[in-house]
């Protein structure tokens, strides 16, 4: 009977899936017409109160395309179906143009245009303190004006969300498929007008920007580069006058006008950023603040506004309508994070990244070698430092014996390692896996640099790692290679010298503990140091750009006391070493203080915090032995020696790969890298260790060459400003003066000439206007990738 029936029940379950199939297709039948319905129930009353648009109906739009739409399929779908319904009744398309159109210009829109998107000029801490207000106690929106409005659609994650889920096609569709009905061109004009505002509004802040003192100051030759913003103004209130008479009806203008044209206004623009680029170039000579910062991206922005509202007044419908796309989806994406923290800390941090790597270290330390002779001079500057760190870790177990107070620890420890790690560059030595910010920007420079294909890039990136790794690993054999003897010879003497032990027994069992990385917190502690490396590094960009623009070197050298107290070529010796050095010592004697006083912190909040450092370690490791044996008159078991010596080359790595991985983090957040391919750097230098392991120990028969980097790891400044060639010079002449070579390490400032600013002739210019006119269409084409339609916030 079972073997009757059980054919019945296979039988059974291909059938009751079917019907179960059919339900969810009739389901999904049913589900489309409702869609389909409510959209043109909503449409004809779009299109019936197109003359008096509610925000509610609209607001009903939006909720009804969005409703249940959680993936790309389904709000691709109910998009493309609400494209069609358009499509296909053009009363329904018009309607929804006018409807939108004269909702638009019930509300204040100047403003939307102007400051949604723009950089606040109000320093951090009063943003903060105004966005916790903000989300205690929220503002009264203001009915009035069109901010209140974006912000109330656009502003939620849940909007975000399904904008990003449409594919741009359908915007671009819509946006086609929109067209003004004949008789409402004054809507048009209206919207136009305020554009108009809106442009003149800018180009007033983009003036102000360019022709404040602090940036003046840093220009190359700031009489004549005033002249391109003077320029821009003249040109815009030219072209806003052009086009306000141009909107006039033809029996209202007294005689033709001409063609109103903005490949003047494209043109000034671009020798705007080009002078932006040169004051960058220029920053190691002059310094930078982080107002001066935050001035340079508020004018980018500000500039890439301004071209995006002249070409969404171009005649060529094409542009225009790219150009409405890429202004919604950088409105909206910024008025979403208008009121968003992590937005706030991530855009001020930022532009702490982009001031630190832009000043690289113009003498300091020098982190990178690239070819044998400067692999031989990192190991004799690495042996050096590692002569003191021998002597330097011998104070510090010495120090551990007195009666101090936490405090007094802290100090004692914080001056063995600062004044020790400044006397060490005073020298001529070098600790290893330091990583200043000088390494930051040659990594910066090597992404920006590298043009071409992403493979190129990163293998040139690749090499750059290489190299770095390389250096850093002759440095750690020269600290240590030279700070264990010392160690060794030290705890020696102190035994047949004085006749007792350097330290207790207990004592040298605790150093070799500290190295166990299974039986302590060593690779947590090295972790610890790797971010002090990293920070130092930041330290030492920040003094050597306190020197250069606070002008320290020449205050000294006119400073009334040191004037009496030395003759006049000692003050210039001390001036000279000081504006050179005032990063290197800063950050060598700050990283000391933290890392003496990290243990003292951790005992006070009671949290187990320490340091590890490879060099100290290794010291560590000699004198943890000896004075066992000193103690015990055996040695300690192999095995505890070769899991010490383990822990110390563990303790090295995670120094490197810490200090490393945050130093490249900071240069691609300066350089506004918004993802990197992590995983494809990795597999790079995984596949190159794996070919040609010798590179990572030993230099390279034929050296790489960087497009800012030398084989001596210095950074290479060209001063040179950037000539406007003809791909970016469409309208204007700037004649640059030939300069002489100047050596890379030279530190005496120089003027770059730049003539003025001089108009091409009529007939050359319109030559060229069609030129300029290509590129703002291949310009709006490629703002818009296919993968992303809401990564458009100003670069």
């Amino acid at each position: 009977m079972t073997n009757l029936s059980q054919p019945n029940n296979q039988d059974t379950l291909p059938n009751a899936q079917h019907r179960y199939d059919a339900a969810d297709m009739a389901d999904q039948l049913k589900v489309m017409p409702t869609l389909e319905a409510r959209l043109t129930t909503i449409l004809n009353e779009i299109n019936a109160l197109r003359d008096f648009p509610q925000v509610a109906l609209f607001k009903q739009l939006l909720d009804t395309l969005r409703n249940r739409a959680n993936d790309a399929t389904t709000a691709n779908e109910q998009m493309a179906l609400f494209v069609r319904l358009l499509r296909s009744n053009r009363v329904w398309a018009e309607g929804f143009c006018v409807f939108m159109l004269t909702l638009i210009n019930r509300y204040r829109q100047v403003s939307l245009y102007t400051d949604l998107g723009i950089l606040s000029d109000a320093g951090f801490t009063s943003q903060f303190f105004d966005l916790i207000g903000e989300k205690l106690l929220p503002s009264v929106p203001d009915d009035r004006d069109l901010i209140g409005l974006f912000n109330a659609f656009f502003a939620t994650p849940k909007t975000r969300y399904w904008v990003r889920l449409i594919h741009e096609r359908w915007w671009i569709e819509l946006i086609l498929i929109l067209k003004v009905p004949p008789g409402k061109e004054a809507l048009v004009q209206a919207l136009e007008a305020n554009v108009l505002k809106a442009i003149t509004i800018l180009t007033a802040r983009i003036n102000g920007i360019g022709l404040n003192a602090d940036l003046i100051k840093a220009f190359p030759n700031p009489i004549d580069n005033q002249d391109t913003f003077i320029a821009l103004n003249r040109e815009v209130a030219e072209f806003v006058s052009q086009y306000q008479l141009s909107m006039q009806p033809g029996d209202e203008q007294a005689m033709p006008q001409p063609e109103v044209d903005s490949s003047q206004i494209l043109v000034l623009t671009d020798q705007a950023r080009t002078m932006m680029q040169n004051i960058r170039r220029r920053i190691h000579r002059t310094g930078i603040t982080v107002r001066t910062t935050n001035m340079l991206v508020r004018l980018e922005q500000s500039l890439q506004r301004l071209e995006l509202l002249v070409s969404l007044l171009s005649d060529n419908d094409h542009i225009k309508k790219k150009t409405i796309i890429e202004l919604i989806n950088t409105l909206y994406e910024d008025s979403y994070h208008r009121s968003s923290f992590r937005y706030l800390f991530g855009i001020n941090t930022a532009l702490l990244s982009r001031r630190v790597t832009e000043t690289a270290s113009k003498v300091g330390e020098h982190y990178i070698s690239t070819d044998k002779a400067g692999y031989r001079r990192m190991y004799k500057k690495a042996a050096l430092g590692g002569l003191l760190i021998g002597f330097m870790a011998t104070l510090k177990i010495l120090g551990k014996s007195l009666p101090l107070a936490p405090f007094g620890v802290a100090f004692l420890n914080s001056m063995i390692y600062g004044l020790g790690f400044v006397a060490i560059h005073i020298i001529g030595g070098t600790v290893a896996t330091k990583q200043p910010a000088m390494t930051a920007a040659a990594i910066a420079s090597t992404i920006s640099e590298v043009k071409g294909r992403k493979a190129a890039r990163f293998t040139k990136l690749t090499e750059l790692v290489v190299d770095i790794m390389r250096t850093q690993f002759i440095a750690i054999m020269g600290n240590i290679s030279i700070a264990m003897p010392i160690a060794l010879l030290i705890s020696s003497l102190w035994l047949y010298g004085l006749g007792r032990p350097l330290t207790s027994e207990a004592s040298a069992e605790h150093l070799l503990h500290d190295l166990n990385p299974f039986t302590s917190l060593a690779i947590f502690h090295a972790a610890i140091a790797g971010v002090y490396l990293y920070i130092s590094g930041l330290i030492a960009g920040y003094y050597d750009n306190l020197a250069v623009h606070n002008k320290i070197g020449e205050r000294i050298r006119n400073h009334p006391t040191l004037k009496r107290m030395m003759t006049p070529v000692t003050l210039l010796r001390f001036s000279d070493f000081i504006e050179r050095n005032l990063g290197a010592i800063m950050s060598n004697f700050l990283f000391g203080c933290f890392l003496g006083s990290t243990a003292t912190i951790g005992y006070i909040f009671g949290l187990p915090l320490d340091i590890r450092h490879i060099a100290f370690a290794s010291a560590n490791f000699i004198h943890g032995i000896f004075n066992i044996y000193a103690n015990t008159g055996e040695f300690p078991e192999i095995g505890i020696i070769l899991v010490s010596l383990f822990g110390v080359m563990v303790i090295g790595m995670i120094n490197l790969m810490v200090s490393f991985s945050l130093a490249l983090m900071t240069a691609l957040r300066a350089r506004d890298v918004k993802v990197f391919e992590w995983k494809f750097l990795f597999e790079l230098v995984a596949s190159h260790l794996m070919t040609q392991p010798s590179d990572f120990f030993i230099p390279r028969k034929q050296p790489m060459n960087y497009a800012l980097i030398d084989s001596d790891g210095n950074i290479i400044y060209d001063d040179k400003p950037i000539a406007n060639d003809g791909k970016n010079n469409k309208g204007h002449k700037t004649t640059l003066t030939s300069q002489p070579e100047e050596h890379p390490h030279a530190t005496t400032p120089h003027i770059d000439n730049i003539s003025h600013t001089e108009k091409l002739t009529d007939e050359e210019i319109a030559e060229k206007k069609q030129a300029i006119k290509e590129k703002v269409v291949q310009k709006a084409v490629n703002n818009i990738t296919p993968n992303d339609t809401a990564s458009k916030l100003p670069k």
